[in-house]
C-alpha cells in the first residue's frame, strides 16, 4: 500500500504533438511538468518527424482519438490544470474545445504554437480562426510570442500596439495574456502579463545567446504546473519565467541544430554540489 504520508502530486494534462528530440512538444511538457512537481498526463495530437534543426513531416491524429484519450484520462484522474500546445488540425481544435468546456473551473494555459522555431507552419488560417474563437475564450492564460500575438489579434500589418493586441484577446474572453518578448529586438527580453485592468506585471530577463528549441513549451508548461500547485497568477507567471530562464541558461546542444533547455538543471546542480563537498 502507498504510504499516506506522501501526497499525490497535482496532475496536469497536456495536449501536444510528439517531438522525438524531446526538445519541444509533448516530451518537453512532460519533462517540465515532472520537474515542477506535477504528475504529467498526455494527449497526443500529432506525430512529427523532426530533429533539432526543424520539422520534416507532420501527421495529425484522428480527432476522435484525441477526444477519447482526453476523456478516458479525465474520467479516471482529477486534473488540476490543462496545457495546450500544437493541436494538429482545425477538427482537433474543435474537439478539444468541446472536451475542456465540460471543465470550466480547471485552469487552462494556451500556448498558441503557430510555427516551429525554424518557421515550419503548424496552423492554417482556418485553424487559427478556430483557436481564436473556440480556445482563447476558455483560456486562463494565453502565452503568445509577439508574432503569434499579432496573428491571433488579426493585426497582420503590425499597426496595433502590443497592449491593444493583448486587449483584443482579453475582449474575446481569456483572463490573462502573457506576451513574451523573445522575438523583439530589445537588448533584454521583456515579458508582460496583461489582464482586463491593464498590465499586471512586467519582467525583464537577460537575453541569452543562441537559438533554443522548446522555450515556449517550457514556459507554458511551467505556468500550468504552478497554477496546478495553487500559486496565484502573478507568482505563477514569475516562477515559470524564472524556471524557464534557468533551463535556457543551462541549455545544451545534443545535435546539429538548436539548443535544448535543461529542464532538470536543478538535479545536475545538486549533483555537482554533492561532488564538490
Amino acid at each position: 500500500m502507498p504510504d499516506p504520508a506522501f501526497a499525490t502530486p497535482p496532475a496536469v494534462i497536456t495536449f501536444a504533438a510528439s517531438d522525438p528530440t524531446s526538445g519541444a512538444g509533448l516530451q518537453a511538457d512532460i519533462l517540465t511538468l515532472a520537474s515542477m512537481g506535477c504528475h504529467p498526463l498526455s494527449v497526443i495530437t500529432a506525430i512529427t518527424v523532426q530533429d533539432t534543426a526543424g520539422v520534416e513531416s507532420f501527421l495529425a491524429i484522428d480527432p476522435d482519438w484525441v477526444a477519447d484519450q482526453a476523456r478516458c484520462i479525465l474520467e479516471d484522474i482529477p486534473v488540476a490544470a490543462f496545457k495546450m500546445g500544437v493541436l494538429g488540425s482545425t477538427e482537433i481544435v474543435t474537439m478539444v474545445a468541446e472536451v475542456v468546456s465540460d471543465y470550466p473551473d480547471i485552469p487552462l494555459v494556451l500556448d498558441p504554437v503557430l510555427a516551429s522555431g525554424r518557421g515550419d507552419e503548424f496552423a492554417s488560417d482556418e485553424m487559427l480562426i478556430a483557436i481564436r474563437e473556440l480556445l482563447v475564450p476558455q483560456s486562463t492564460v494565453v502565452t503568445p510570442n509577439i508574432p503569434e500575438l499579432r496573428r491571433l489579434a488579426e493585426d497582420d500589418e503590425g499597426d496595433m500596439s502590443l497592449a491593444d493586441c493583448a486587449q483584443a484577446l482579453l475582449d474575446s474572453g481569456c483572463e490573462y495574456v502573457l506576451v513574451t518578448g523573445t522575438h523583439d529586438s530589445t537588448a533584454d527580453v521583456v515579458n508582460t502579463l496583461y489582464h482586463r485592468g491593464g498590465v499586471l506585471r512586467s519582467d525583464t530577463w537577460q537575453r541569452l545567446p543562441g537559438s533554443y528549441h522548446g522555450s515556449g513549451c517550457t514556459l507554458a508548461s511551467a505556468l500550468a504546473a504552478n497554477l496546478a500547485r495553487g500559486l496565484d497568477i502573478a507568482d505563477a507567471v514569475y516562477e515559470a519565467q524564472d524556471y524557464t530562464w534557468q533551463a535556457l541558461s543551462k541549455a545544451y546542444r545534443p545535435g546539429m541544430g538548436q539548443h535544448i533547455p535543461d529542464r532538470l538543471f536543478w538535479a545536475r546542480d545538486d549533483a555537482k554540489e554533492n561532488e564538490d563537498k
